[in-house]
């Protein structure tokens, strides 16, 4: 794992698939830094030839992604900084929604918030049994805007009303699955390695020309997230600053 206070990315490229690996010695969390490196990664594949396949996977084998980063969170002190902090992952679920390839996510473990987002963001999710998810942002008085498309777009507003009002709770993979975030679940993180390779492999075999025209057929419909993600992000840079929320992470600043 990464002792790298601002994280770690690194992206390998074999057979035409690209991995591309995440950390971050705080849960796998986001930094504002490493938000934007993953998006100039995301956008640097996106017009590589020599790649057909992302694989999106994070460090170790505990939490996937523990969302932005907290740190960076409590240290808010305006709207113009708020606004930039929330427009971090609205920036990655769009290089990843307008990427020209498909991304398959490694999900090995627990996974919150904006982490959450990333994972609804990619086209095909492998994830193993440890893979809870929950969406705690109302607990300190924001709420998920950012995210939302992306994780409606995956399960349906009946269930992620369940899982944002339900801000305490971890939903396990097996909901996750059920529900559409992940494609596939499996018992151990060995089995979910293996199966992401067949599955990278296959799909790395086929006509890149037409993977990328049926991406842009399933992520029909999201064309305005550009304006749309931007604006929620200024909304929840406003709430951040509101009395409710600043007494909320005052207890986390002590």
């Amino acid at each position: 794992m990464t002792t790298r206070e601002n994280g770690s990315l690194y992206t390998s490229i074999k057979d035409k698939v690209a991995t591309v690996e995440f950390g971050h010695p705080a849960g796998n969390s986001f930094v504002a830094e490493l938000l934007d490196r993953l998006v100039l990664e995301l956008e640097k594949l996106s017009e590589n030839p020599e790649v057909t396949v992302i694989v999106l996977k994070s460090e170790g084998d505990r939490a996937f992604c523990g969302g932005a980063s907290f740190k960076e969170l409590i240290a808010i002190e305006n709207l113009s900084e708020g606004k930039v902090f929330f427009s971090g992952f609205a920036n990655v679920i769009n290089a990843m929604r307008s990427c020209k390839k498909v991304i398959i996510g490694r999900i090995q473990g627990k996974t919150v918030g904006g982490g959450v987002g990333l994972a609804a963001a990619c086209d095909y999710t492998f994830a193993s049994v440890a893979a809870s998810v929950r969406l705690s942002e109302l607990t300190i008085g924001i709420a998920p805007l950012v995210i939302a498309p992306a994780v409606r777009r995956k399960i349906g507003t009946a269930a992620l009303s369940e899982m944002s009002l339900a801000p305490t709770e971890w939903k396990n993979a097996y909901w996750a699955q059920e529900k559409g975030l992940f494609s596939k679940v499996f018992e151990k993180i060995e089995e979910v390695d293996k199966e992401i390779d067949f599955f990278s492999q296959k799909l790395s075999a086929y006509n890149p020309q037409a993977l990328e025209e049926w991406k842009k057929v399933l992520w029909e419909g999201t064309e305005h997230w550009g304006e749309l993600l931007t604006e929620r992000a200024g909304i929840t840079g406003t709430l951040v600053l509101s009395e409710f929320t600043k007494t909320a992470l005052s207890k986390f600043r002590k």
